[in-house]
């Protein structure tokens, strides 16, 4: 080496590191054409760790706290060395430091629906998301299995690899739960749990620490939303009688404000009502058909035709029971709702 060569090196005193973007991870100190100089300072701040690599191994990992770079500080590296105890001269190594602060709002999800067998459903397609978040533990595994030797690592480099896998063992927690899907989307902090279990060695093997995960939404794909929908309204629904009876009250406004006004469809709501009535009827264990009238004739017993008219013009339909009463009455004799 020439001696212009050994004057333009430069020799280290502080050693440190501030983060100036967001989602590092590990960071490279640069160190072309740098050497350490014994006596240096490593600063190391509260939500970081930093390790001296030697040759390609990691000689000593350092926690937060600031640093004399001395053959007290560096056993390890002095051994790997076989430096003398002065420790006289500078020294050259790679350092690393580490983000070991919490990456929160992690966004995970499910890119196509898994099917999955439920207990309730049989097999169907399943959506979820949520967010996780993470921290760097133990940096000496991180930069062996993950960040190796490059100038810096981002959290997107590792995001595709946790997301997946986060996703893999959802399926996996759901169809081992044995819990139908309605029960399991009514509590989501347990599944969350359960999910959080099964990943957290697989983040240690990482040099990882998974801190927290949450699954905000299970869904269905909107084809099986809609079948369930219609199945959550028909369990809503209930007793027919009553929800016929709903209809008709809901239609009151409208039919007031028709030509004819409520008497006019009087006639089609009671019809409405009575055919209702006879569903229910017809839906009963053991129901009979009613039997017919003596002689054929259709009309109801206890009423007549009048002469020289239409039977239809004599009578109307109560519009609180749906009987069928004389047009001239004022009260239904049934249940004794004034009539217009």
């Amino acid at each position: 080496m020439s001696i212009r060569s050994f004057l333009s090196k430069q020799f280290i005193d502080v050693i440190q590191w501030t983060e100036t973007e967001e989602g590092v991870l590990a960071y490279r100190y640069p160190m072309q054409d740098m050497e350490i100089q014994n006596g240096g300072k490593l600063t190391v701040r509260d939500s970081q760790m930093a390790a001296f690599v030697n040759e390609g191994r990691i000689a000593d990992v350092f926690g937060p706290g600031l640093y004399t770079l001395n053959t007290h500080t560096l056993p390890l590296l002095t051994n790997l060395m076989n430096w003398d105890k002065a420790f006289q001269s500078p020294f050259k190594s790679d350092v690393y430091f580490f983000s070991t602060r919490l990456q929160v709002n992690q966004q995970w999800g499910t890119p196509n629906p898994v099917t999955i067998r439920d207990k309730e459903f049989g097999a169907i397609r399943l959506r979820g998301f949520g967010i996780y978040s993470y921290r760097i533990s133990d940096p000496r595994t991180f930069y062996t299995k993950v960040s190796g030797t490059r100038d810096m690592y981002r959290t997107a480099e590792i995001e595709g690899q946790l997301r997946n896998t986060i996703v893999g063992r959802m399926a996996d927690t759901f169809a081992e739960s044995n819990v139908p899907f309605l029960d399991m989307a009514a509590n989501q902090i347990e599944l969350a749990q359960k999910i959080a279990e099964g990943l957290k060695p697989v983040f240690t093997d990482l040099g990882l620490t998974l801190d927290s995960l949450v699954v905000e939404n299970l869904s269905l794909p909107d084809e099986l939303q809609k079948r369930l929908d219609e199945r959550i309204g028909m369990n809503m629904v209930g007793d027919m009688g009553r929800y016929t009876q709903f209809q008709v009250a809901q239609s009151m406004p409208i039919a007031a404000g028709n030509e004819g006004g409520v008497a006019g469809v009087g006639v089609g709501l009671g019809a409405g009502l009575t055919m209702a009535q006879s569903m229910m009827n017809a839906m009963k264990p053991g129901a009979a058909a009613p039997p017919a009238p003596a002689g054929g004739s259709a009309q109801p017993a206890g009423s007549a035709a009048p002469s020289g008219g239409d039977a239809a013009s004599a009578t109307k339909f109560c519009l609180s029971c749906g009987k069928s009463i004389p047009r001239a009455s004022k009260f239904c004799p049934e249940c004794g709702t004034a009539q217009p």
